[in-house]
């Protein structure tokens, strides 16, 4: 088995052509190549009048003991034929034939903390996992009927809580910024696919399952979970933690009913929005720090202008599908502009959990067919931009005020009814209030934002160093993607949810929080991940952690002191 990389064709081939330039770029004749599985398919458009698609792959080839060497001292030069690296996953740990003396708890069943239940539940260590919110199924009725005016705000169930996390009600990105090491990521991947993902992510450059299909696959998940002698309970929010007065080492948690269970090992993976449960950790004395995040707005085109703009007269063509794009601008001042959680052919959609505000994110299905391309433009918010809101010095939640105030602000600018301000870019960027009419000369794009929209000026709900820099970014993003400056392209806000306002500092040797053991920080909300992917991967590492932690040899039972019930 060899791997070949940057192995380029034009979008029109076929699978003789792939063989045959394989064969060609490897000079052996056609008897010798077996098959081959595609590692990657990335698209090379940076020449729109010849785009191409570039394929990694794993080769299996039929050669004798030793000619698989010669083959690779032959091409000694290409750095794009090798071995394939080994990226299966290994367990670090694994349970006995004996009970524990515990039962380890997750609590959060976004990506995070379904990763690391799955992960426990694989190592034979039985974890029990609690969801704030509902079921994927009831909480899917529940945040759609909010969208379309069917069903009041609920607080627990929504597109922030609930089976699947934040995650489930977006376009289901599996890329990340963050380099992870191949056998997370491919665990990742053949996970989601077992559990019900179309398999074309384990090889497409920038791989996405849909918000539809998500349901699916986090259904999936948990059946894996309980098979496997894991449970998973939901409307079960931790209200609080019961420490060791001296050692501090956790001892159990106490759910919004009341009750409460034994637990000296717990994965917090309570996701970005869990800000009750921020202040909870506060008010229980866990290490926290402020940490900087961005805010902006959500920016809608007609998906075809973006699909001309990146692919020119390849546009529309089936192995492209709708095209996406990634803008950056580093403005005056030191801010940088950038586009956030992309979705082609998706729709901009109500994303609060709090009663009186409004926050805007995208998603979109697996097949990205609808009308609008939509994104995040957003700005980056420093730890002294945060000051302000805070109850005083060094406040750990003064990021949370401060996404507060803005998603209020737009809540009663709009009408306090969940509508969403909205503004014409062209009025945007001469500081001209929209009416919904478009502005003179220009085909409104028709918005996608559910419950609806307010027009007006979508600056009054946004603080004035962010709607200065967006200002100052939208010319430089139209010289990189021609059209992005359309006056009848639409802007809605706000989105402040782009991630955890905070972060639970954990220890380098074990990832247990610095002053709570016991305590595992983990995922987004927990500061150490942003996306579904990076989410995923730490609630793996985590888990390893945990399980290290519970299968040391030298430590003897349970916590002490609890009147709690067992897990």
């Amino acid at each position: 088995m060899l791997r070949l990389s940057e192995l380029k064709l034009s979008l029109d081939h076929s699978p003789t052509d792939l063989e045959t330039a394989i064969c060609r770029r490897l000079r052996i004749g056609t008897d010798v190549l077996v098959g081959y599985r595609i590692v990657k398919r990335s698209v090379d458009a940076r020449r729109r009048e010849a785009i191409q698609l570039v394929y990694s792959l794993d080769l299996d080839l039929a050669l004798e003991k030793g000619e698989e060497q010669r083959l690779l001292r032959r091409h000694r030069g290409d750095p794009h034929l090798r071995l394939p690296p080994d990226s299966r996953y290994r367990f670090v740990a694994q349970a006995g034939g004996g009970a524990l003396p515990e039962r380890p708890l997750v609590i959060g069943a976004g990506p995070c903390g379904y990763f690391a239940a799955l992960l426990l539940a694989q190592m034979g260590l039985q974890p029990l996992l609690l969801e704030r919110g509902r079921e994927v199924r009831r909480r899917s009725q529940d945040t759609f009927g909010f969208w379309h005016g069917d069903r009041d705000l609920d607080p627990e169930s929504n597109a922030q809580f609930g089976e699947g996390g934040a995650g489930t009600f977006s376009d289901g990105k599996l890329y990340s910024q963050v380099s992870e090491a191949d056998h997370y990521v491919r665990k990742v991947l053949e996970e989601l696919v077992a559990a019900g993902a179309n398999p074309e992510i384990l090889w497409h450059h920038r791989p996405h399952i849909g918000t539809f299909k998500l349901a699916t696959v986090v259904r999936g998940l948990r059946s894996r979970i309980e098979a496997l002698g894991g449970e998973v309970r939901f409307e079960s929010r931790v209200d609080d933690l019961d420490l060791d007065p001296v050692s501090r080492q956790l001892r159990a948690v106490e759910l919004a009913d009341g009750s409460c269970i034994n637990a000296s090992h717990a994965v917090w993976a309570v996701g970005h929005s869990a800000r009750d449960s921020f202040a909870m950790l506060q008010r229980r004395g866990v290490t926290l720090q402020a940490k900087p995040f961005a805010v902006g707005l959500r920016i809608e085109h007609p998906q075809s202008l973006i699909d001309q703009a990146r692919w020119g007269a390849c546009a529309g063509h089936p192995l492209l599908g709708a095209a996406e794009y990634k803008l950056v601008h580093h403005a005056t001042g030191g801010r940088d502009v950038y586009s956030f959680c992309m979705c082609p052919g998706g729709l901009v959609v109500g994303a609060t959990s709090e009663p009186g505000g409004v926050v805007t994110n995208g998603m979109s299905q697996h097949t990205r067919n609808e009308r609008n391309a939509n994104s995040g433009l957003v700005v980056n918010v420093t730890l002294a931009d945060l000051e302000p809101y805070g109850q005083g010095p060094d406040d750990p939640l003064a990021g949370v005020a401060f996404q507060r105030h803005w998603e209020r602000r737009a809540f009663e600018s709009a009408g306090a009814n969940y509508r969403a301000p909205a503004q014409w870019l062209g009025d945007f960027l001469v500081g001209r209030s929209s009416t919904p009419t478009p502005p003179e000369g220009s085909t409104g794009v028709r918005g996608s934002y559910q419950p609806g929209l307010h027009f007006g000026q979508v600056e009054e709900c946004l603080p004035g160093f962010v709607v200065e820099a967006i200002k100052e970014a939208i010319p430089h993003f139209d010289r990189r993607l021609r059209g992005y400056l359309q006056p009848g392209a639409l802007l809605t806000g706000v989105e402040t949810r782009t991630s955890s306002p905070i972060r639970v500092p954990r220890r380098n040797d074990g990832l247990a929080s610095v002053n709570t053991p016991g305590l595992f920080p983990a995922g987004e909300g927990a500061g150490y991940a942003g996306g579904i992917l990076s989410a995923a991967i730490d609630g793996i590492k985590v888990a390893e952690a945990m399980a290290l932690s519970l299968l040391r040899p030298q430590r003897q039972g349970g916590p002490d002191g609890s009147a709690c019930d067992p897990a």
